[in-house]
């Protein structure tokens, strides 16, 4: 009886990914009998999968947000539920709800005519929702790599284009490098304590006797590869030098995907580590955090000015905003977390617009624009698309009132309480390196003069919403920025107490 008790809360703490799951395997079912049936001339399936896989998501999120129970652990200890998750998870489902509909134009488009694609995409989102819900490190390795092996795929998913097959390729070696090291670090843990539950590893490095150097050494080594590999996932400097070649080879829709999503999940996992089960050893950890930190800030706002092609600029400016998030871990604070899940949301939101503005950039010849100089006199030929890109690209520079400033600014009070004076410096200089790449963008628009006039396609209706509703979030953020202050704060302590 006592087994169907815990049996039955299980199945209603986990029933957000469970339903995900079965809709997963009935948007796959569907998708493979109908798009081989002769009956049925042999449809395309995927504006059918992706509008599916948008309801799904958009299910599995009324299911997270109504989940009636919190604050527990399930299966044994090998998974949590708790207000972080569940904040975590609604940033994960919502910004992939969003770029499953900005794919419908695109896969239109781009003639890609793969159903795999919605369900590649919802595999992956199944992967991080148990990634953000890990509570043992072999659940932890387990879900990252499920989630993986669907972003490889999804790297190279444009068969016709050398360019895909490359970035696929790499992402595919150095991610299965970094797995070798993520589980390497996890064998040594095992190792020197016999134990894999976060909560179990936390009680033991609380009591445990620093006497003991060989178990401390151990411990600091395997804690050292876990997070490596961890980093790597979130594309922190030393280990970002795969990114920009991934984001640019990747179709535009999947590196949109790239920017906004996967990195999520893996950072929520990053922060339970280090300010849950690892926080006894923050002398060890906090040192590297920020000379990651440091590094993505300066490296990635250095390297974005001397790029001219949209993606790969994007690529370092994604390692650069890293740095801040790093930060705000480091300074391992409730205020440090809320901080960076604040700063994150706003990212979010700001990417999501970008990619948006650039997928609405499709010339009349079917192509979409790939260099900045493309841009170039956007003013006079889309002048709402010109105001929307700007004002999102002043925001990303961290000019206020606009969200971008109250998110940097938010992380250097956190960071300035934990008395990391140094590295808010050089946060603040990196900003202003930042905002001259940004502003030379809306130079482009606003006062340079075209060499040839180019003309686009007309923007969706789809694509139209999305721009308006993170354009008004990011423009009047600081008139009601409550419910997320509140939301970030409650999910900050979860972590915290």
């Amino acid at each position: 009886m006592n087994f169907m008790y815990f049996f039955q809360n299980d199945f209603k703490a986990m029933f957000p990914e469970i339903f995900l799951g079965i809709a997963i395997l009935a948007i796959l079912t569907y998708g493979v009998i109908y798009s081989t049936s002769g009956k049925h001339s042999f449809p395309l399936m995927i504006r059918p999968a992706l509008w599916l896989a948008v309801l799904s998501l958009m299910i599995t999120i009324i299911l997270v947000i109504n989940n009636p129970l919190c604050n527990q652990t399930l299966a044994n200890n090998l998974l949590i539920i708790d207000n972080f998750t569940s904040f975590s998870k609604i940033i994960v489902l919502g910004s992939s709800l969003i770029v499953l509909i900005m794919s419908v134009d695109f896969i239109k488009k781009e003639k890609i005519n793969f159903f795999e694609y919605a369900v590649l995409i919802l595999l992956s989102v199944l992967g991080m929702l148990f990634i953000i819900s890990s509570y043992d490190l072999m659940t932890m390795y387990l879900a990252i790599e499920f989630q993986s092996l669907c972003l490889y795929v999804l790297a190279a998913f444009k068969r016709n284009s050398m360019l895909s097959a490359e970035a696929g390729l790499k992402y595919f070696i150095l991610g299965a490098f970094a797995s070798g090291i993520l589980l390497f670090g996890i064998s040594l843990v095992y190792g020197f304590t016999g134990l894999t539950s976060f909560e179990d590893l936390a009680k033991l490095l609380t009591f445990a006797n620093s006497d003991n150097l060989i178990v401390s050494t151990g411990l600091v080594i395997g804690m050292v590869f876990i997070g490596v590999a961890l980093l790597f996932k979130i594309y922190a400097v030393p280990f970002h030098v795969w990114v920009p070649d991934v984001y640019e080879g990747s179709p535009t829709i999947v590196t949109a995907f790239f920017a906004i999503t996967p990195s999520i999940s893996v950072l929520s996992l990053l922060i339970r580590l280090m300010l849950s089960t690892f926080y006894d050893f923050i002398s060890y950890w906090q040192p590297v955090l920020l000379f990651c930190a440091i590094g993505s800030m300066l490296i990635g706002s250095i390297v974005a000015l001397t790029q001219y092609k949209i993606k790969r600029l994007l690529a370092y400016s994604a390692i650069s905003h890293v740095g801040y998030v790093l930060l705000g871990i480091a300074s391992g604070t409730p205020e440090g977390i809320q901080s960076l899940l604040v700063y994150v949301v706003i990212y979010i939101a700001m990417s999501i617009n970008f990619f948006t503005v650039i997928l609405s950039l499709r010339k009349a010849k079917g192509t979409t624009v790939e260099k900045l100089n493309e841009f170039t006199g956007l003013y006079k030929i889309n002048p709402i698309l010109a105001v929307t890109l700007a004002l999102v690209l002043f925001s990303m520079a961290g000019i206020p009132p606009l969200a971008g400033f109250f998110s940097k600014l938010y992380i250097f009070l956190a960071a300035i309480q934990s008395s990391l004076l140094l590295p808010v410096f050089i946060g603040i200089v990196a900003s202003i390196i930042g905002s001259v790449y940004y502003l030379r963008i809306v130079k482009l628009m606003y006062f340079d003069k075209p060499i040839q006039w180019t003309v686009f396609e007309q923007i969706d209706k789809q694509k139209s919403i999305i721009l308006a509703i993170t354009f008004l979030f990011l423009v009047f953020f600081f008139l009601y920025p409550s419910p997320l202050l509140l939301a970030s704060h409650k999910a900050a302590l979860t972590i915290c107490l």
